[in-house]
């Protein structure tokens, strides 16, 4: 099978395609979309921890007084079809984040929502904003945006959807084809580096949805592809990053000057989630935001999972390389991400690991929008399970058993190293998190100590002094982590055979034999890979 086969372009995977003769009790079942769609192979499974979500208190500001959390998904007044998608996800129980904010959106309130990485916070807001908008379009006779078979000049979506990244904007797209199977809504998806003729030939088929990263959309606004006058509820997807200087003047352009409903309709609904919010992103927040806009938080602001067992390593820049090498080899095969600072960087060592004979592919923002798709492909099929990459993948990806974060070069803020190790340890599983540490990372040093201690973590010695005995004040809405347990003790930091462990089956069944390990060995993993990083 080739490439292009292999791995399409994300706007043109398939959407449930319902015909003008079909009512909602008679749209019939699609097999093969409905396989790809809800299969388990690809999917997080909730983990054994899963359960522990419930001891993190929520806290609030500005909720109803009658506010109340759901306690299944069948107390939500959902869309029955959505509910049924919901349950073709196997999402059994809400998590904190969704028992809360799920009510609060379908009474179409503004938000502002923080919870931890992994928490599923996409469906917190996808399922409710879908859901209404799927009971809109029942009621609606003269709804024609989904009217399959008509070709349409400009693309109205009701529902928009910005996020930062390509990558996080194909992961929406693809949770919103399935929480949208066998409705009347049609998702889609447009994002820089593809060609923008395509994504025209795409949106002509209409989209209820439209989910977009910020320069891709003022783009197809002011080329007449996409109108917005007729949104009625627009979602900030890792919303910290979104309100940051570079992506601010693109958010000011689409909410103030591209005729976005926003000063329009009494109903028009804003809602913003993400992992951390640091208070500056929170004072620029209330511009775009109602006055009255409810704020919800599970757990603490910029806080992450005790499921992640967070290792520090003191590592000089010249040692790097021989360092990620052994922390490789001395910890079981699995799916692992290593963060690097640059793209040079990333290509760097994704040469470098591929010459000392490991399967890895690399992502940085400089590849174009092919090689970026086809090496998360690769690493998301076990083909390349080590993938190598920039902050362009330190945002919301969703990827099946991630089981090492690495941080070849740390972060320089506290919430970017928050968002990263997010990519492990998600839905109640366990993960590790391993950095390299020296002194380029000072300015770093207090808030990490902090974050080390609210999770219960070992402290190493040369970042001991910053540790400070108030720091258990400040987590009072934190839950009790001396509760919380986490399974073994992290892996020795010393050098052994990688092959040879085989304690869990990790990653795609394609690559692993009954034991759980990888089948063969690196050797023959390089053989299918190009080193251009074109699987």
């Amino acid at each position: 099978m080739d490439q292009e086969e292999r791995t399409p372009w994300a706007p043109e995977r398939p959407v449930y395609d319902w015909k003008p003769e079909y009512t909602e009790e008679s749209a019939p079942t699609d097999e093969e979309l409905e396989d790809s769609l809800f299969g388990t192979e690809d999917r997080i499974l909730t983990g054994a921890s899963f359960d522990e979500y419930d001891r993190i208190e929520p806290s609030f500001k500005d909720i109803p007084q009658n506010h109340k959390p759901i306690k299944n998904f069948g107390d939500a007044n959902f869309h029955p079809t959505i509910l049924k998608n919901i349950e073709r996800m196997s999402l059994k129980v809400p998590t904190p984040i969704q028992k809360h904010a799920i009510p609060l959106l379908l009474d179409g309130h503004d938000m502002m929502a923080c919870a931890q990485t992994g928490s599923g916070k996409t469906v917190a807001f996808l399922a409710p904003i879908l859901s209404k908008l799927a009971h809109h379009i029942s009621n609606d006779t003269e709804e024609t945006q989904n009217r399959p078979g008509a070709r349409i000049t400009q693309v109205r979506p009701q529902v928009l959807i910005i996020i930062p990244t390509r990558e996080l904007a194909i992961q929406i797209f693809d949770e919103a084809r399935r929480l949208t199977y066998q409705t009347r809504i049609r998702p889609g998806v447009i994002y820089g580096g593809t060609d923008v003729r395509s994504q025209k030939i795409q949106l002509a088929r209409g989209a209820n949805v439209l989910i977009a990263t910020p320069g891709r959309l003022i783009d197809t606004v002011e080329r007449g592809y996409v109108g917005l006058d007729g949104v009625m509820c627009t979602i900030l997807d890792e919303a910290d990053r979104m309100l940051e200087r570079g992506f601010a003047e693109n958010l000011r352009r689409i909410f103030e000057d591209l005729d976005l409903n926003i000063n329009r309709h009494p109903a028009f609904q804003t809602v913003m989630f993400s992992a951390t919010f640091p208070s500056t992103m929170q004072i620029l927040a209330k511009d775009i935001l109602k006055d009255d806009h409810c704020c919800l938080r599970i757990g603490r602001i910029g806080g992450t999972t005790t499921d992640i067992v967070q290792n520090v390593y003191w590592v000089e820049e010249e040692g790097k390389d021989e360092e990620v090498a052994n922390l490789l080899m001395a910890t079981p095969p699995a799916r692992t991400v290593i963060f690097v600072a640059t793209k040079v960087k990333a290509d760097y060592l994704d040469d470098k690991l591929f010459n000392m004979e490991f399967p890895c592919v690399s992502i940085h923002s400089g590849r174009d929008q092919r090689e970026r798709e086809n090496s998360l492909e690769a690493f998301r099929l076990g083909r390349s399970p080590i993938l190598v990459a920039t902050a362009v993948a330190a945002r919301g990806l969703d990827i099946k058993d991630v089981m090492h974060v690495i941080n070849y070069d740390l972060s320089d803020t506290i919430d970017e190293y928050v968002h990263r190790i997010g990519r492990t340890a998600r839905a109640g599983n366990k993960g590790l998190a391993s950095s390299f540490y020296n002194a380029r990372n000072s300015a770093l040093a207090p808030q990490l100590a902090k974050l080390l201690v609210e999770c219960k973590q070992d402290v190493p010695e040369f970042l001991s002094e910053f540790v400070s005995d108030d720091y258990n004040n400040e987590v009072t809405d934190f839950v009790d982590l001396d509760q919380l347990n986490i399974d073994g003790e992290p892996p020795a930091y010393e050098k052994s055979d990688y092959m040879n462990h085989h304690n869990e089956k990790r990653g795609s069944n394609d690559h692993f034999d009954s034991n759980g390990g990888y089948k063969g060995n690196y050797h023959d993993y390089q053989s299918s890979r190009d080193h251009n990083n074109d699987n």
